[in-house]
Protein backbone atom coordinates (compact mmCIF):
# COMPACT_ATOMS: atom_id res chain seq x y z
CA UNK A 1 0.00 0.00 0.00
CA UNK A 2 1.51 3.30 -1.14
CA UNK A 3 0.05 5.19 1.82
CA UNK A 4 1.96 3.02 4.28
CA UNK A 5 5.20 3.59 2.36
CA UNK A 6 4.71 7.38 2.51
CA UNK A 7 3.95 7.15 6.23
CA UNK A 8 7.03 5.01 6.84
CA UNK A 9 9.36 7.37 4.95
CA UNK A 10 7.94 10.46 6.66
CA UNK A 11 8.05 8.90 10.12
CA UNK A 12 11.62 7.67 9.60
CA UNK A 13 12.95 11.06 8.48
CA UNK A 14 11.09 12.87 11.27
CA UNK A 15 12.36 10.47 13.95
CA UNK A 16 15.92 10.76 12.66
CA UNK A 17 15.54 14.54 12.99
CA UNK A 18 14.07 14.19 16.50
CA UNK A 19 17.07 12.13 17.60
CA UNK A 20 19.60 14.43 15.95
CA UNK A 21 20.79 11.80 13.47
CA UNK A 22 19.63 14.12 10.70
CA UNK A 23 19.88 17.90 10.88
CA UNK A 24 16.31 19.07 10.34
CA UNK A 25 17.50 22.61 9.75
CA UNK A 26 18.94 21.46 6.43
CA UNK A 27 15.57 20.08 5.35
CA UNK A 28 12.96 22.54 6.62
CA UNK A 29 11.26 25.12 4.43
CA UNK A 30 12.97 28.48 4.70
CA UNK A 31 11.49 30.94 2.23
CA UNK A 32 14.62 33.10 2.09
CA UNK A 33 16.90 30.14 1.37
CA UNK A 34 14.61 28.86 -1.36
CA UNK A 35 14.11 32.21 -3.06
CA UNK A 36 17.53 33.80 -2.76
CA UNK A 37 19.85 30.81 -2.42
CA UNK A 38 17.92 28.58 -4.85
CA UNK A 39 17.63 25.72 -2.37
CA UNK A 40 14.56 24.40 -4.15
CA UNK A 41 14.83 20.97 -2.57
CA UNK A 42 13.45 22.53 0.64
CA UNK A 43 10.08 22.89 -1.12
CA UNK A 44 9.81 19.10 -0.80
CA UNK A 45 12.01 17.94 2.07
CA UNK A 46 10.20 20.02 4.70
CA UNK A 47 7.19 17.73 4.28
CA UNK A 48 9.13 14.87 5.89
CA UNK A 49 10.16 16.92 8.94
CA UNK A 50 7.82 17.61 11.86
CA UNK A 51 7.83 19.88 14.88
CA UNK A 52 7.22 17.11 17.41
CA UNK A 53 5.63 13.75 18.05
CA UNK A 54 2.12 15.18 18.22
CA UNK A 55 2.53 16.98 14.91
CA UNK A 56 3.86 13.82 13.25
CA UNK A 57 1.19 11.56 14.76
CA UNK A 58 -1.71 13.81 13.76
CA UNK A 59 -0.57 14.13 10.15
CA UNK A 60 0.23 10.44 9.73
CA UNK A 61 -3.04 9.29 11.30
CA UNK A 62 -4.96 11.54 8.92
CA UNK A 63 -2.97 10.18 5.99
CA UNK A 64 -3.53 6.61 7.22
CA UNK A 65 -7.31 7.02 7.29
CA UNK A 66 -7.84 8.97 4.07
CA UNK A 67 -4.90 7.91 1.91
CA UNK A 68 -6.31 4.43 1.14
CA UNK A 69 -9.59 6.01 -0.04
CA UNK A 70 -7.75 8.10 -2.64
CA UNK A 71 -5.51 5.17 -3.55
CA UNK A 72 -8.53 2.98 -4.23
CA UNK A 73 -10.31 5.55 -6.38
CA UNK A 74 -7.14 6.43 -8.29
CA UNK A 75 -6.67 2.73 -8.98
CA UNK A 76 -10.26 2.45 -10.24
CA UNK A 77 -10.04 5.64 -12.33
CA UNK A 78 -6.58 5.18 -13.86
CA UNK A 79 -5.71 1.51 -13.40
CA UNK A 80 -2.29 0.07 -12.57
CA UNK A 81 0.40 1.24 -12.49
CA UNK A 82 -0.83 4.76 -13.34
CA UNK A 83 -3.20 5.04 -10.37
CA UNK A 84 -0.55 4.52 -7.66
CA UNK A 85 1.91 6.70 -9.56
CA UNK A 86 -0.56 9.58 -9.74
CA UNK A 87 -1.32 9.15 -6.04
CA UNK A 88 2.36 9.64 -5.23
CA UNK A 89 2.57 12.58 -7.66
CA UNK A 90 -0.41 14.20 -5.95
CA UNK A 91 1.13 13.83 -2.50
CA UNK A 92 4.65 14.93 -3.42
CA UNK A 93 3.64 17.88 -5.58
CA UNK A 94 1.12 19.00 -2.95
CA UNK A 95 4.02 19.44 -0.53
CA UNK A 96 5.52 22.04 -2.86
CA UNK A 97 2.32 23.60 -4.21
CA UNK A 98 0.86 24.18 -0.74
CA UNK A 99 3.78 26.37 0.29
CA UNK A 100 4.11 28.53 -2.85
CA UNK A 101 2.00 31.25 -1.25
CA UNK A 102 4.27 31.38 1.80
CA UNK A 103 7.34 31.36 -0.43
CA UNK A 104 6.18 34.51 -2.22
CA UNK A 105 4.98 36.21 0.95
CA UNK A 106 8.01 35.48 3.11
CA UNK A 107 10.76 35.32 0.49
CA UNK A 108 12.67 38.17 2.16
CA UNK A 109 12.13 36.95 5.73
CA UNK A 110 15.12 34.92 6.87
CA UNK A 111 13.28 33.88 10.05
CA UNK A 112 10.28 32.24 8.35
CA UNK A 113 10.49 28.45 8.56
CA UNK A 114 7.95 25.69 8.13
CA UNK A 115 7.87 21.93 8.62
CA UNK A 116 5.32 19.19 8.24
CA UNK A 117 3.24 17.26 5.74
CA UNK A 118 0.02 19.13 6.56
CA UNK A 119 -0.35 20.68 3.11
CA UNK A 120 0.01 17.31 1.39
CA UNK A 121 -2.25 15.61 3.93
CA UNK A 122 -4.89 18.30 3.33
CA UNK A 123 -4.64 17.52 -0.38
CA UNK A 124 -5.25 13.82 0.26
CA UNK A 125 -8.15 14.61 2.60
CA UNK A 126 -9.86 16.84 0.03
CA UNK A 127 -9.23 14.39 -2.79
CA UNK A 128 -11.05 11.78 -0.70
CA UNK A 129 -13.93 14.21 -0.22
CA UNK A 130 -14.06 14.70 -3.99
CA UNK A 131 -14.54 10.95 -4.41
CA UNK A 132 -16.79 10.41 -1.38
CA UNK A 133 -18.43 13.78 -0.53
CA UNK A 134 -20.84 12.22 1.97
CA UNK A 135 -18.08 10.49 3.91
CA UNK A 136 -18.24 11.31 7.62
CA UNK A 137 -15.31 13.27 9.06
CA UNK A 138 -14.79 13.68 12.78
CA UNK A 139 -13.75 17.12 13.99
CA UNK A 140 -12.00 17.61 17.33
CA UNK A 141 -14.47 17.93 20.23
CA UNK A 142 -17.48 17.11 18.01
CA UNK A 143 -18.71 13.56 18.72
CA UNK A 144 -20.65 13.10 15.46
CA UNK A 145 -19.20 12.86 11.93
CA UNK A 146 -19.60 15.83 9.60
CA UNK A 147 -20.28 15.04 5.92
CA UNK A 148 -17.32 15.88 3.71
CA UNK A 149 -19.26 18.31 1.53
CA UNK A 150 -20.04 20.34 4.66
CA UNK A 151 -16.61 19.94 6.25
CA UNK A 152 -14.76 21.10 3.11
CA UNK A 153 -16.07 24.69 2.86
CA UNK A 154 -15.90 25.13 6.64
CA UNK A 155 -12.28 23.99 6.64
CA UNK A 156 -11.35 26.34 3.80
CA UNK A 157 -13.06 29.27 5.52
CA UNK A 158 -11.28 28.47 8.77
CA UNK A 159 -7.88 28.25 7.07
CA UNK A 160 -8.46 31.50 5.20
CA UNK A 161 -9.59 33.30 8.37
CA UNK A 162 -6.72 32.02 10.52
CA UNK A 163 -4.15 32.78 7.81
CA UNK A 164 -5.46 36.33 7.61
CA UNK A 165 -5.23 36.76 11.40
CA UNK A 166 -1.71 35.26 11.50
CA UNK A 167 -1.82 34.86 15.26
CA UNK A 168 -0.34 31.39 15.71
CA UNK A 169 2.52 29.27 14.44
CA UNK A 170 0.45 27.07 12.14
CA UNK A 171 0.74 27.10 8.35
CA UNK A 172 -2.91 27.82 7.57
CA UNK A 173 -2.04 29.10 4.10
CA UNK A 174 -0.37 25.79 3.27
CA UNK A 175 -3.41 23.92 4.58
CA UNK A 176 -5.70 26.03 2.40
CA UNK A 177 -3.77 25.65 -0.84
CA UNK A 178 -3.04 22.00 -0.18
CA UNK A 179 -6.77 21.36 0.20
CA UNK A 180 -7.60 23.27 -3.00
CA UNK A 181 -4.89 21.37 -4.87
CA UNK A 182 -6.37 18.09 -3.64
CA UNK A 183 -9.57 18.98 -5.47
CA UNK A 184 -7.95 20.36 -8.60
CA UNK A 185 -5.33 17.68 -9.29
CA UNK A 186 -7.71 14.71 -9.77
CA UNK A 187 -10.01 16.83 -11.95
CA UNK A 188 -7.11 17.90 -14.15
CA UNK A 189 -6.12 14.26 -14.55
CA UNK A 190 -9.67 13.14 -15.29
CA UNK A 191 -12.44 15.78 -15.56
CA UNK A 192 -15.10 13.04 -15.55
CA UNK A 193 -14.44 12.65 -11.81
CA UNK A 194 -16.61 15.73 -11.32
CA UNK A 195 -19.54 13.81 -12.77
CA UNK A 196 -18.91 11.11 -10.17
CA UNK A 197 -18.81 13.79 -7.46
CA UNK A 198 -22.20 15.17 -8.50
CA UNK A 199 -23.66 11.68 -8.69
CA UNK A 200 -22.48 10.95 -5.15
CA UNK A 201 -24.39 14.04 -4.02
CA UNK A 202 -27.46 12.92 -5.94
CA UNK A 203 -27.29 15.85 -8.37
Amino acid sequence: MVTLILIAITALVSILCFTGTLNGNNLLFNAYSVWHQKQWYRMFTYGAVHGGWGHLLFNMLTLYFFGPVVEEYFGAAFGNPLGPILFVVLYVTAIAVSTIGDLVKYRNDWNYNAVGASGAVSAILFASILFEPKMGIYIFMIPIPVPGYIFAPLYLLYCWYMAKRNMDNIGHTAHFWGAVYGLVFPLLCKPAIFTHFLAQLGL
